[in-house]
Formats: C-alpha cells, sequence, structure tokens
C-alpha cells in the first residue's frame, strides 16, 4: 500500500473492529477509522469502474511514488466510497498527479494547503454530492468520503504523511475531506467544467491547490458582493500576498489563483454573467506596493509612489475560480486562495470516465 505492490498484505481478521485497528498499526488512517480495504471490496470498485488494477494513473517522481488504480480503490474503500463515487475519486486523481498541478508542492509546503475537488455534471446529480446548504460542511455521505479518498491517497501512495513528507505548520479541516458540487442546475451561469473547455453533459472534476474557506457575510447586491468578496481575498498574509507569490519588484508577476464560491439565487445576478463577475471582481484584486513592503513581502526600500502603485494579486481574471453554489440565501460567499503561486501550482480539470 505505501510503496509498490510488494509491500500489499493479505490479512484475516474475524473481528472488524481488530481489522480497522490493524489499519491504525499499519499508518493507513487519517486519524480515523476506515473500512478495511477487504479484497472483495477492493475487486467491487476495480469491476465497477472496469479499470485493470496495476494501470498507472500518475505519481510523485520527486519521492518514486506511483498512483494506480488498484492503490485509489483501496484508498476509496478505506475512505467510505461507494463503487458509484470511484470514478470521481479516479479522476481527482488523475487531475492532481498531472504535472502542471505540481503535486509535490502543495503535498509538502508549509503552506497547509488542501485539495478542493469541485465536481460538475450529471455524476454530481446522480451522486447526490451536496451543493448548496452546509456547502463544506459534514452530512454528505458522497462528499464526506470522495474528499476523504484524496487524502489517503496522498498520505498511502504518495507518502504525503503529516511529520513526514507533509511539513504543514498549520493545517485546516478540508485536509480531511474537501469536496463540494456546483449547483449549475440553479443558476444561468456557466458550469465550472464549461468554462474549462468541457461539455454539458460531461462530468468533471477539477482539483485546486487552496487554503481554507473563508466566509465573506454580504447584503445580497452584486456591487457589494464584489467588494466583500475583494477585500476578503486580498487580505496580506494570504499566499497570494505573500513573498513567496509576488516576490521582489523584479518578479512581482509571479501570482496564483483563488476560488470564489458564489451562494444565493440566480435571479441576484439577472444581467451578469461569471465573465462579468470576474472582470468587476479582477481590479479589486490588488494590494499597495506600500502595503506589500511594510508587511515584509516585497523587499526593499520604501519608493514614492508606493501608497498609489497597486499590485495585482492574480495575473488575469482567468485566474478567479467562480462556482454557484451554497445556501439560497444570497448574503453569504466564500473565498479560497490558492496554496502558491500560479506557476508552482494550478487548477486541472479531468472528465469523470463513465463506469464500465
Amino acid at each position: 500500500m505505501n510503496d509498490t505492490d510488494a509491500d500489499l498484505q493479505v490479512i484475516e481478521f474475524d473481528d472488524p473492529i481488530d481489522a480497522i485497528e490493524r489499519c491504525y498499526d499499519l499508518g493507513w488512517t487519517d486519524g480515523l477509522p476506515v473500512v478495511p480495504p477487504t479484497s472483495e471490496r477492493v475487486g467491487a470498485f476495480l469491476d465497477y469502474a472496469g479499470r485493470p488494477e496495476d494501470e498507472v494513473l500518475g505519481g510523485v517522481p520527486e519521492r518514486r511514488r506511483e498512483v494506480t488504480v488498484g492503490k485509489a480503490a483501496a484508498n476509496a474503500v478505506m475512505a467510505g466510497c461507494l463503487p458509484e463515487h470511484f470514478p470521481v475519486v479516479l479522476a481527482a486523481c488523475e487531475a492532481m498527479v498531472d504535472p502542471v498541478f505540481n503535486l509535490v508542492g502543495p503535498s509538502s509546503s508549509l503552506g497547509g494547503a488542501g485539495i478542493l475537488l469541485i465536481v460538475n455534471g450529471p455524476v454530481a446529480r446522480r451522486l447526490g454530492i451536496n451543493s448548496r446548504n452546509n456547502l463544506f460542511g459534514p452530512g454528505n455521505r458522497a462528499n464526506a468520503t470522495i474528499g476523504r479518498s484524496i487524502r489517503l491517497v496522498l498520505m498511502n501512495a504518495c507518502a504525503a504523511v503529516p511529520g513526514l513528507f507533509d511539513r504543514s505548520i498549520l493545517g485546516h479541516p478540508g485536509k480531511y475531506s474537501y469536496c463540494i458540487a456546483e449547483a449549475e442546475d440553479d443558476t444561468h451561469w456557466n458550469p465550472l467544467h464549461v468554462e474549462r473547455g468541457f461539455a454539458r453533459e460531461d462530468s468533471a472534476v477539477t482539483v485546486f491547490a487552496c487554503e481554507a474557506p473563508r466566509q465573506v457575510r454580504t447584503t445580497g447586491d452584486p456591487a457589494a458582493i464584489i467588494e466583500s468578496v475583494a477585500d476578503v481575498a486580498s487580505t496580506m498574509g494570504t499566499s497570494m500576498s505573500t513573498v513567496g507569490s509576488t516576490g521582489d519588484e523584479s518578479s512581482i508577476v509571479r501570482r496564483g489563483e483563488v476560488a470564489v464560491v458564489v451562494s444565493g439565487d440566480s435571479e441576484t445576478w439577472n444581467g451578469w454573467s461569471k465573465a462579468d463577475f470576474r472582470e468587476a471582481l479582477y481590479p479589486k484584486l490588488a494590494r499597495s506596493m506600500s502595503d506589500l513592503r511594510r508587511s515584509g513581502h516585497v523587499k526593499g526600500a520604501a519608493q514614492p509612489g508606493d501608497d498609489e502603485r497597486m499590485v495585482s494579486l492574480v495575473a488575469s481574471p482567468d485566474d478567479v475560480l467562480v462556482v454557484f453554489a451554497g445556501g439560497e440565501e444570497n448574503t453569504m460567499c466564500g473565498v479560497m486562495p490558492s496554496w502558491g503561486p500560479k506557476v508552482s501550482s494550478t487548477a486541472v480539470t479531468r472528465r469523470v470516465r463513465p463506469p464500465a
């Protein structure tokens, strides 16, 4: 489980509690009890997906680790998934081992990022992945177990074990499970996966390495919502405003991405598109050079005009991922700054293959 197929063990237990405790002994858990990955259960997942156990999805070459379909299945079982959840888990694994995502960065950084999954398309509705009230919260098996499976894959197949290669100073609860769907049937806005090049009838999952959700209270007026979101997204000390993202004056274009969850009802945004939202928000995602210097995130002596010289924290409006989700009340949004600059990790979307 942890290194190569040669490490896999077959152990028989009469008592399921003993089997769970053995998983703890082997270091396979995230701290919570897991479902023992019996060969029968793992086989059911493989059969449902119609993918060979030894198929390599990708890996972390810096650690000489590979993620196979079989390892993904074992961890999905342990997370409490159902077989029908497994195609989403596989797509998420394929996305996060894409070189553009650069898994070694967010999985080993001091920054403590979680890997957010945003599920779109028919599969989200078929599996009942929550896209509305209590978004990011407990109570939904699909959200909880699909998200948890990714953390277990990171630990068991990619060695992102706290204290080993996971060097987070501060983690966040999304590192247990971080999975939502977009409420695409409740809005006229294009779904995220359509904006990222897929057909509306496709099912897809986007992976994004980011900080914990920051709740933003709003008044329900579009212009006021944008002001509040911009203020929170531009807070000093996020990964988008630190030296690792902005650098010094000669490398100040190293900027990140930000995900914004917009809740409420579609009527609030009559006459607006997601592109309109991004275009209105983008110029406000900035801080003055003076602010960046005072916080120590840009080095060098103060210069005349620093108070007026604004520095964008994202490179373009396209670096704002807009997701319509959350409760039906239009008084709350969510902001998730990226783990680091886009050059270090970029959000990736993959199609969810239908089952065999």
